[in-house]
């Protein structure tokens, strides 16, 4: 299918963006951590179930395994958790204008490791998706003036955004050494993540019995089982669809459009009025996509 990997990183961006919104209100009820554990748990039972329904492949190759082990340590337990504390410290608005640096790390790592020339068209298609989002994200007005810029959720959101790359990185290197089914992949990379964020939360001491939080919490357990479906089970299957059919650097640019795709998201929602500046910001990405799409 043409523009296959395309469609489904925007597809990615799209989920990822009513996502963002669900873990908002998760994470104010049970924290980072329980978050993390929760929609990862919930979405491995839903690929498990997926896999065995239609009978999808499995046999991979150790090396294949490995990759995608260490793409989902990387971007799901450090990448993730980094994500969700930067969202906790200097909220969803500055949370992602760090993650907004993923297009332009993808890139430089996919050029180091992987080998992969973009032309000049497509690298400017790059440059402004990413000028549209920072002035979407830096004008827009922020969801709470509670939140301000600090250099702890700074660095927490710099971490998220090396994760998400790294990530990338090592699972386009699974997809490149052998045929790869794409829920399989998530479901390997989700498990093993899941495994090491319970024990490494049983071994600093830093996480609650989960099914008791949960319990004691419906309204979260609610908003965790959507964010497992939006988010590791659609949204990370969307994404690896995305990498194994197109250039890491275009599908990061297009999964990181998060911030224009949440702007209608926010004035339905949060009844915010949309200002001049991200109007204009959304002109530049959506502009960008188009040089990346057509060149």
């Amino acid at each position: 299918m043409i523009f296959l990997g395309e469609i489904a990183a925007l597809f990615a961006a799209i989920l990822w963006s009513v996502n963002a919104i669900v873990l908002s209100e998760a994470l104010n009820k049970v924290g980072s951590f329980n978050v993390n554990i929760g929609r990862l748990f919930f979405a491995s039972i839903f690929l498990l179930f997926t896999i065995i329904i239609f009978s999808l492949p499995y046999n991979l190759y150790w090396q294949q395994y490995l990759y995608l082990i260490l793409s989902g340590i990387i971007g799901l337990v450090i990448g993730d958790l980094g994500m969700l504390k930067s969202y906790q410290l200097i909220g969803p608005r500055l949370g992602m204008l760090m993650m907004s640096f993923v297009p332009s790390i993808s890139v430089i790592l996919a050029f180091l490791f992987l080998d992969e020339v973009l032309t000049t068209n497509q690298i400017l298609g790059i440059i402004i998706t990413s000028i549209g989002l920072a002035i979407v994200i830096l004008q827009k007005k922020p969801i709470s003036e509670k939140f301000h810029f600090t250099i702890e959720g700074g660095f927490y959101g710099l971490i998220a955004a090396v994760g998400q790359a790294v990530g990338l990185i090592f699972a386009k290197e699974a997809f490149n050494f052998a045929e790869l089914n794409e829920f399989v992949a998530a479901f390997i990379r989700i498990v093993f993540s899941l495994i090491l964020l319970i024990l490494l939360g049983r071994f600093l001491g830093i996480s609650k019995n989960p099914i008791r939080v949960f319990k004691n919490d419906k309204s979260a357990l609610k908003l965790i089982i959507w964010g497992a479906i939006l988010g590791p089970f659609l949204g990370i299957t969307a994404s690896l669809i995305a990498i194994s059919n197109t250039n890491v650097g275009i599908a990061s640019t297009l999964m990181a459009t998060v911030p224009i795709l949440m702007l209608p998201i926010s004035k339905f929602y949060y009844k915010e009025e949309l200002t001049l500046f991200s109007i204009l910001g959304t002109v530049f990405a959506v502009f960008g996509i188009a040089v990346i799409f057509l060149f």
